[in-house]
């Protein structure tokens, strides 16, 4: 097996998201995936069946579910993923799973990858980091190639046509204040790739993304997006002042997949092709 690496350019030394130089002395067998995201893309390259552990919130792909367990809401163990033999940990800074794992993982020799995942072309700078971290380079490049002739499509699809106004709800929390986009995210991305326009330009991209009720009746959207089940949409005609909106006016109260806006990861491009439709009556 040394042989083996050795001939296939191992060990190798990658960059991740916070920058830090992480040597791989070969392909690994045995990866922890901490966060949906992270388990997608691997699975999207090709590497699901190294994928020995995962945390309580990574549902998909269906082969997952019944992997063991390393964290979840109150955290996660740096010893259930040794009792794993894993021998890569890829995770997100979310959480705090960077500053709780990264250390102690250091301390037995297992190298841990840190991805980011500020924009769309960020996540496929993720796919590439995996794909190479993997020895599954040539997979994760034909994989983006993919994802960036779909997205090319659409664009096409949707040259001269203007931007509809969007308010995208992605949280209540029940008091009058909603959570929506930021500027400069892979969902911000997203919605503008599908021809939308937020109808908040102006958000901080520093700090939780929530606005009023109130400035969501004065911003008056022209479609309204609940990223969330039918019967959250449901519920927003019903709300104080909401009735007034043109975007309920017009029937235009639409539902869309929080995995294809919410979760930083290969489905993101579906997201854009279903809202490019929703929006435009665009195929892809």
């Amino acid at each position: 097996m040394p042989g083996a690496a050795r001939a296939a350019g191992w060990p190798r030394e990658v960059t991740d998201g916070l920058g830090r130089r992480v040597t791989l002395a070969r392909p690994p067998r045995r990866i922890v995936a901490i966060f949906a995201s992270n388990t997608e893309m691997l699975a999207a390259i090709g590497a699901l069946d190294r994928v020995v552990g995962i945390e309580a919130y990574t549902s998909f792909p269906p082969e997952v579910q019944g992997l063991p367990l390393v964290g979840g809401r109150l955290g996660f163990s740096a010893e259930a993923i040794a009792r794993l033999g894993a021998d890569l940990v890829v995770m997100t800074p979310a959480r705090s799973a960077a500053h709780a794992l990264v250390e102690p993982m250091a301390r037995i020799g297992v190298p841990t990858l840190v991805v980011t995942h500020r924009d769309l072309p960020q996540i496929f700078g993720n796919l590439r980091l995996l794909g190479v971290a993997t020895g599954q380079e040539a997979v994760a490049e034909a994989l983006v190639a993919r994802l960036e002739a779909r997205l090319a499509v659409v664009q096409a699809r949707l040259a001269r046509r203007a931007p509809v106004r969007v308010f995208m709800e992605t949280s209540s929390t029940g008091r009058g204040v909603y959570g929506t986009i930021r500027p400069g995210s892979y969902s911000w991305d997203a919605v503008r790739l599908a021809g939308g326009e937020s109808v908040f330009p102006d958000l901080s991209a520093n700090g939780p993304p929530l606005v009023s009720g109130e400035a969501i009746l004065r911003a008056d959207p022209d479609v309204y997006l609940v990223a969330g089940r039918p019967d959250q949409a449901a519920e927003v005609p019903a709300r104080t002042g909401f009735g007034g909106l043109a975007a309920v006016r017009a029937g235009r109260v639409r539902v869309v997949s929080r995995a294809n806006f919410l979760i930083p990861g290969p489905r993101v491009v579906d997201g854009v092709e279903s809202l490019a439709r929703l929006l435009h009556g665009v195929a892809a």
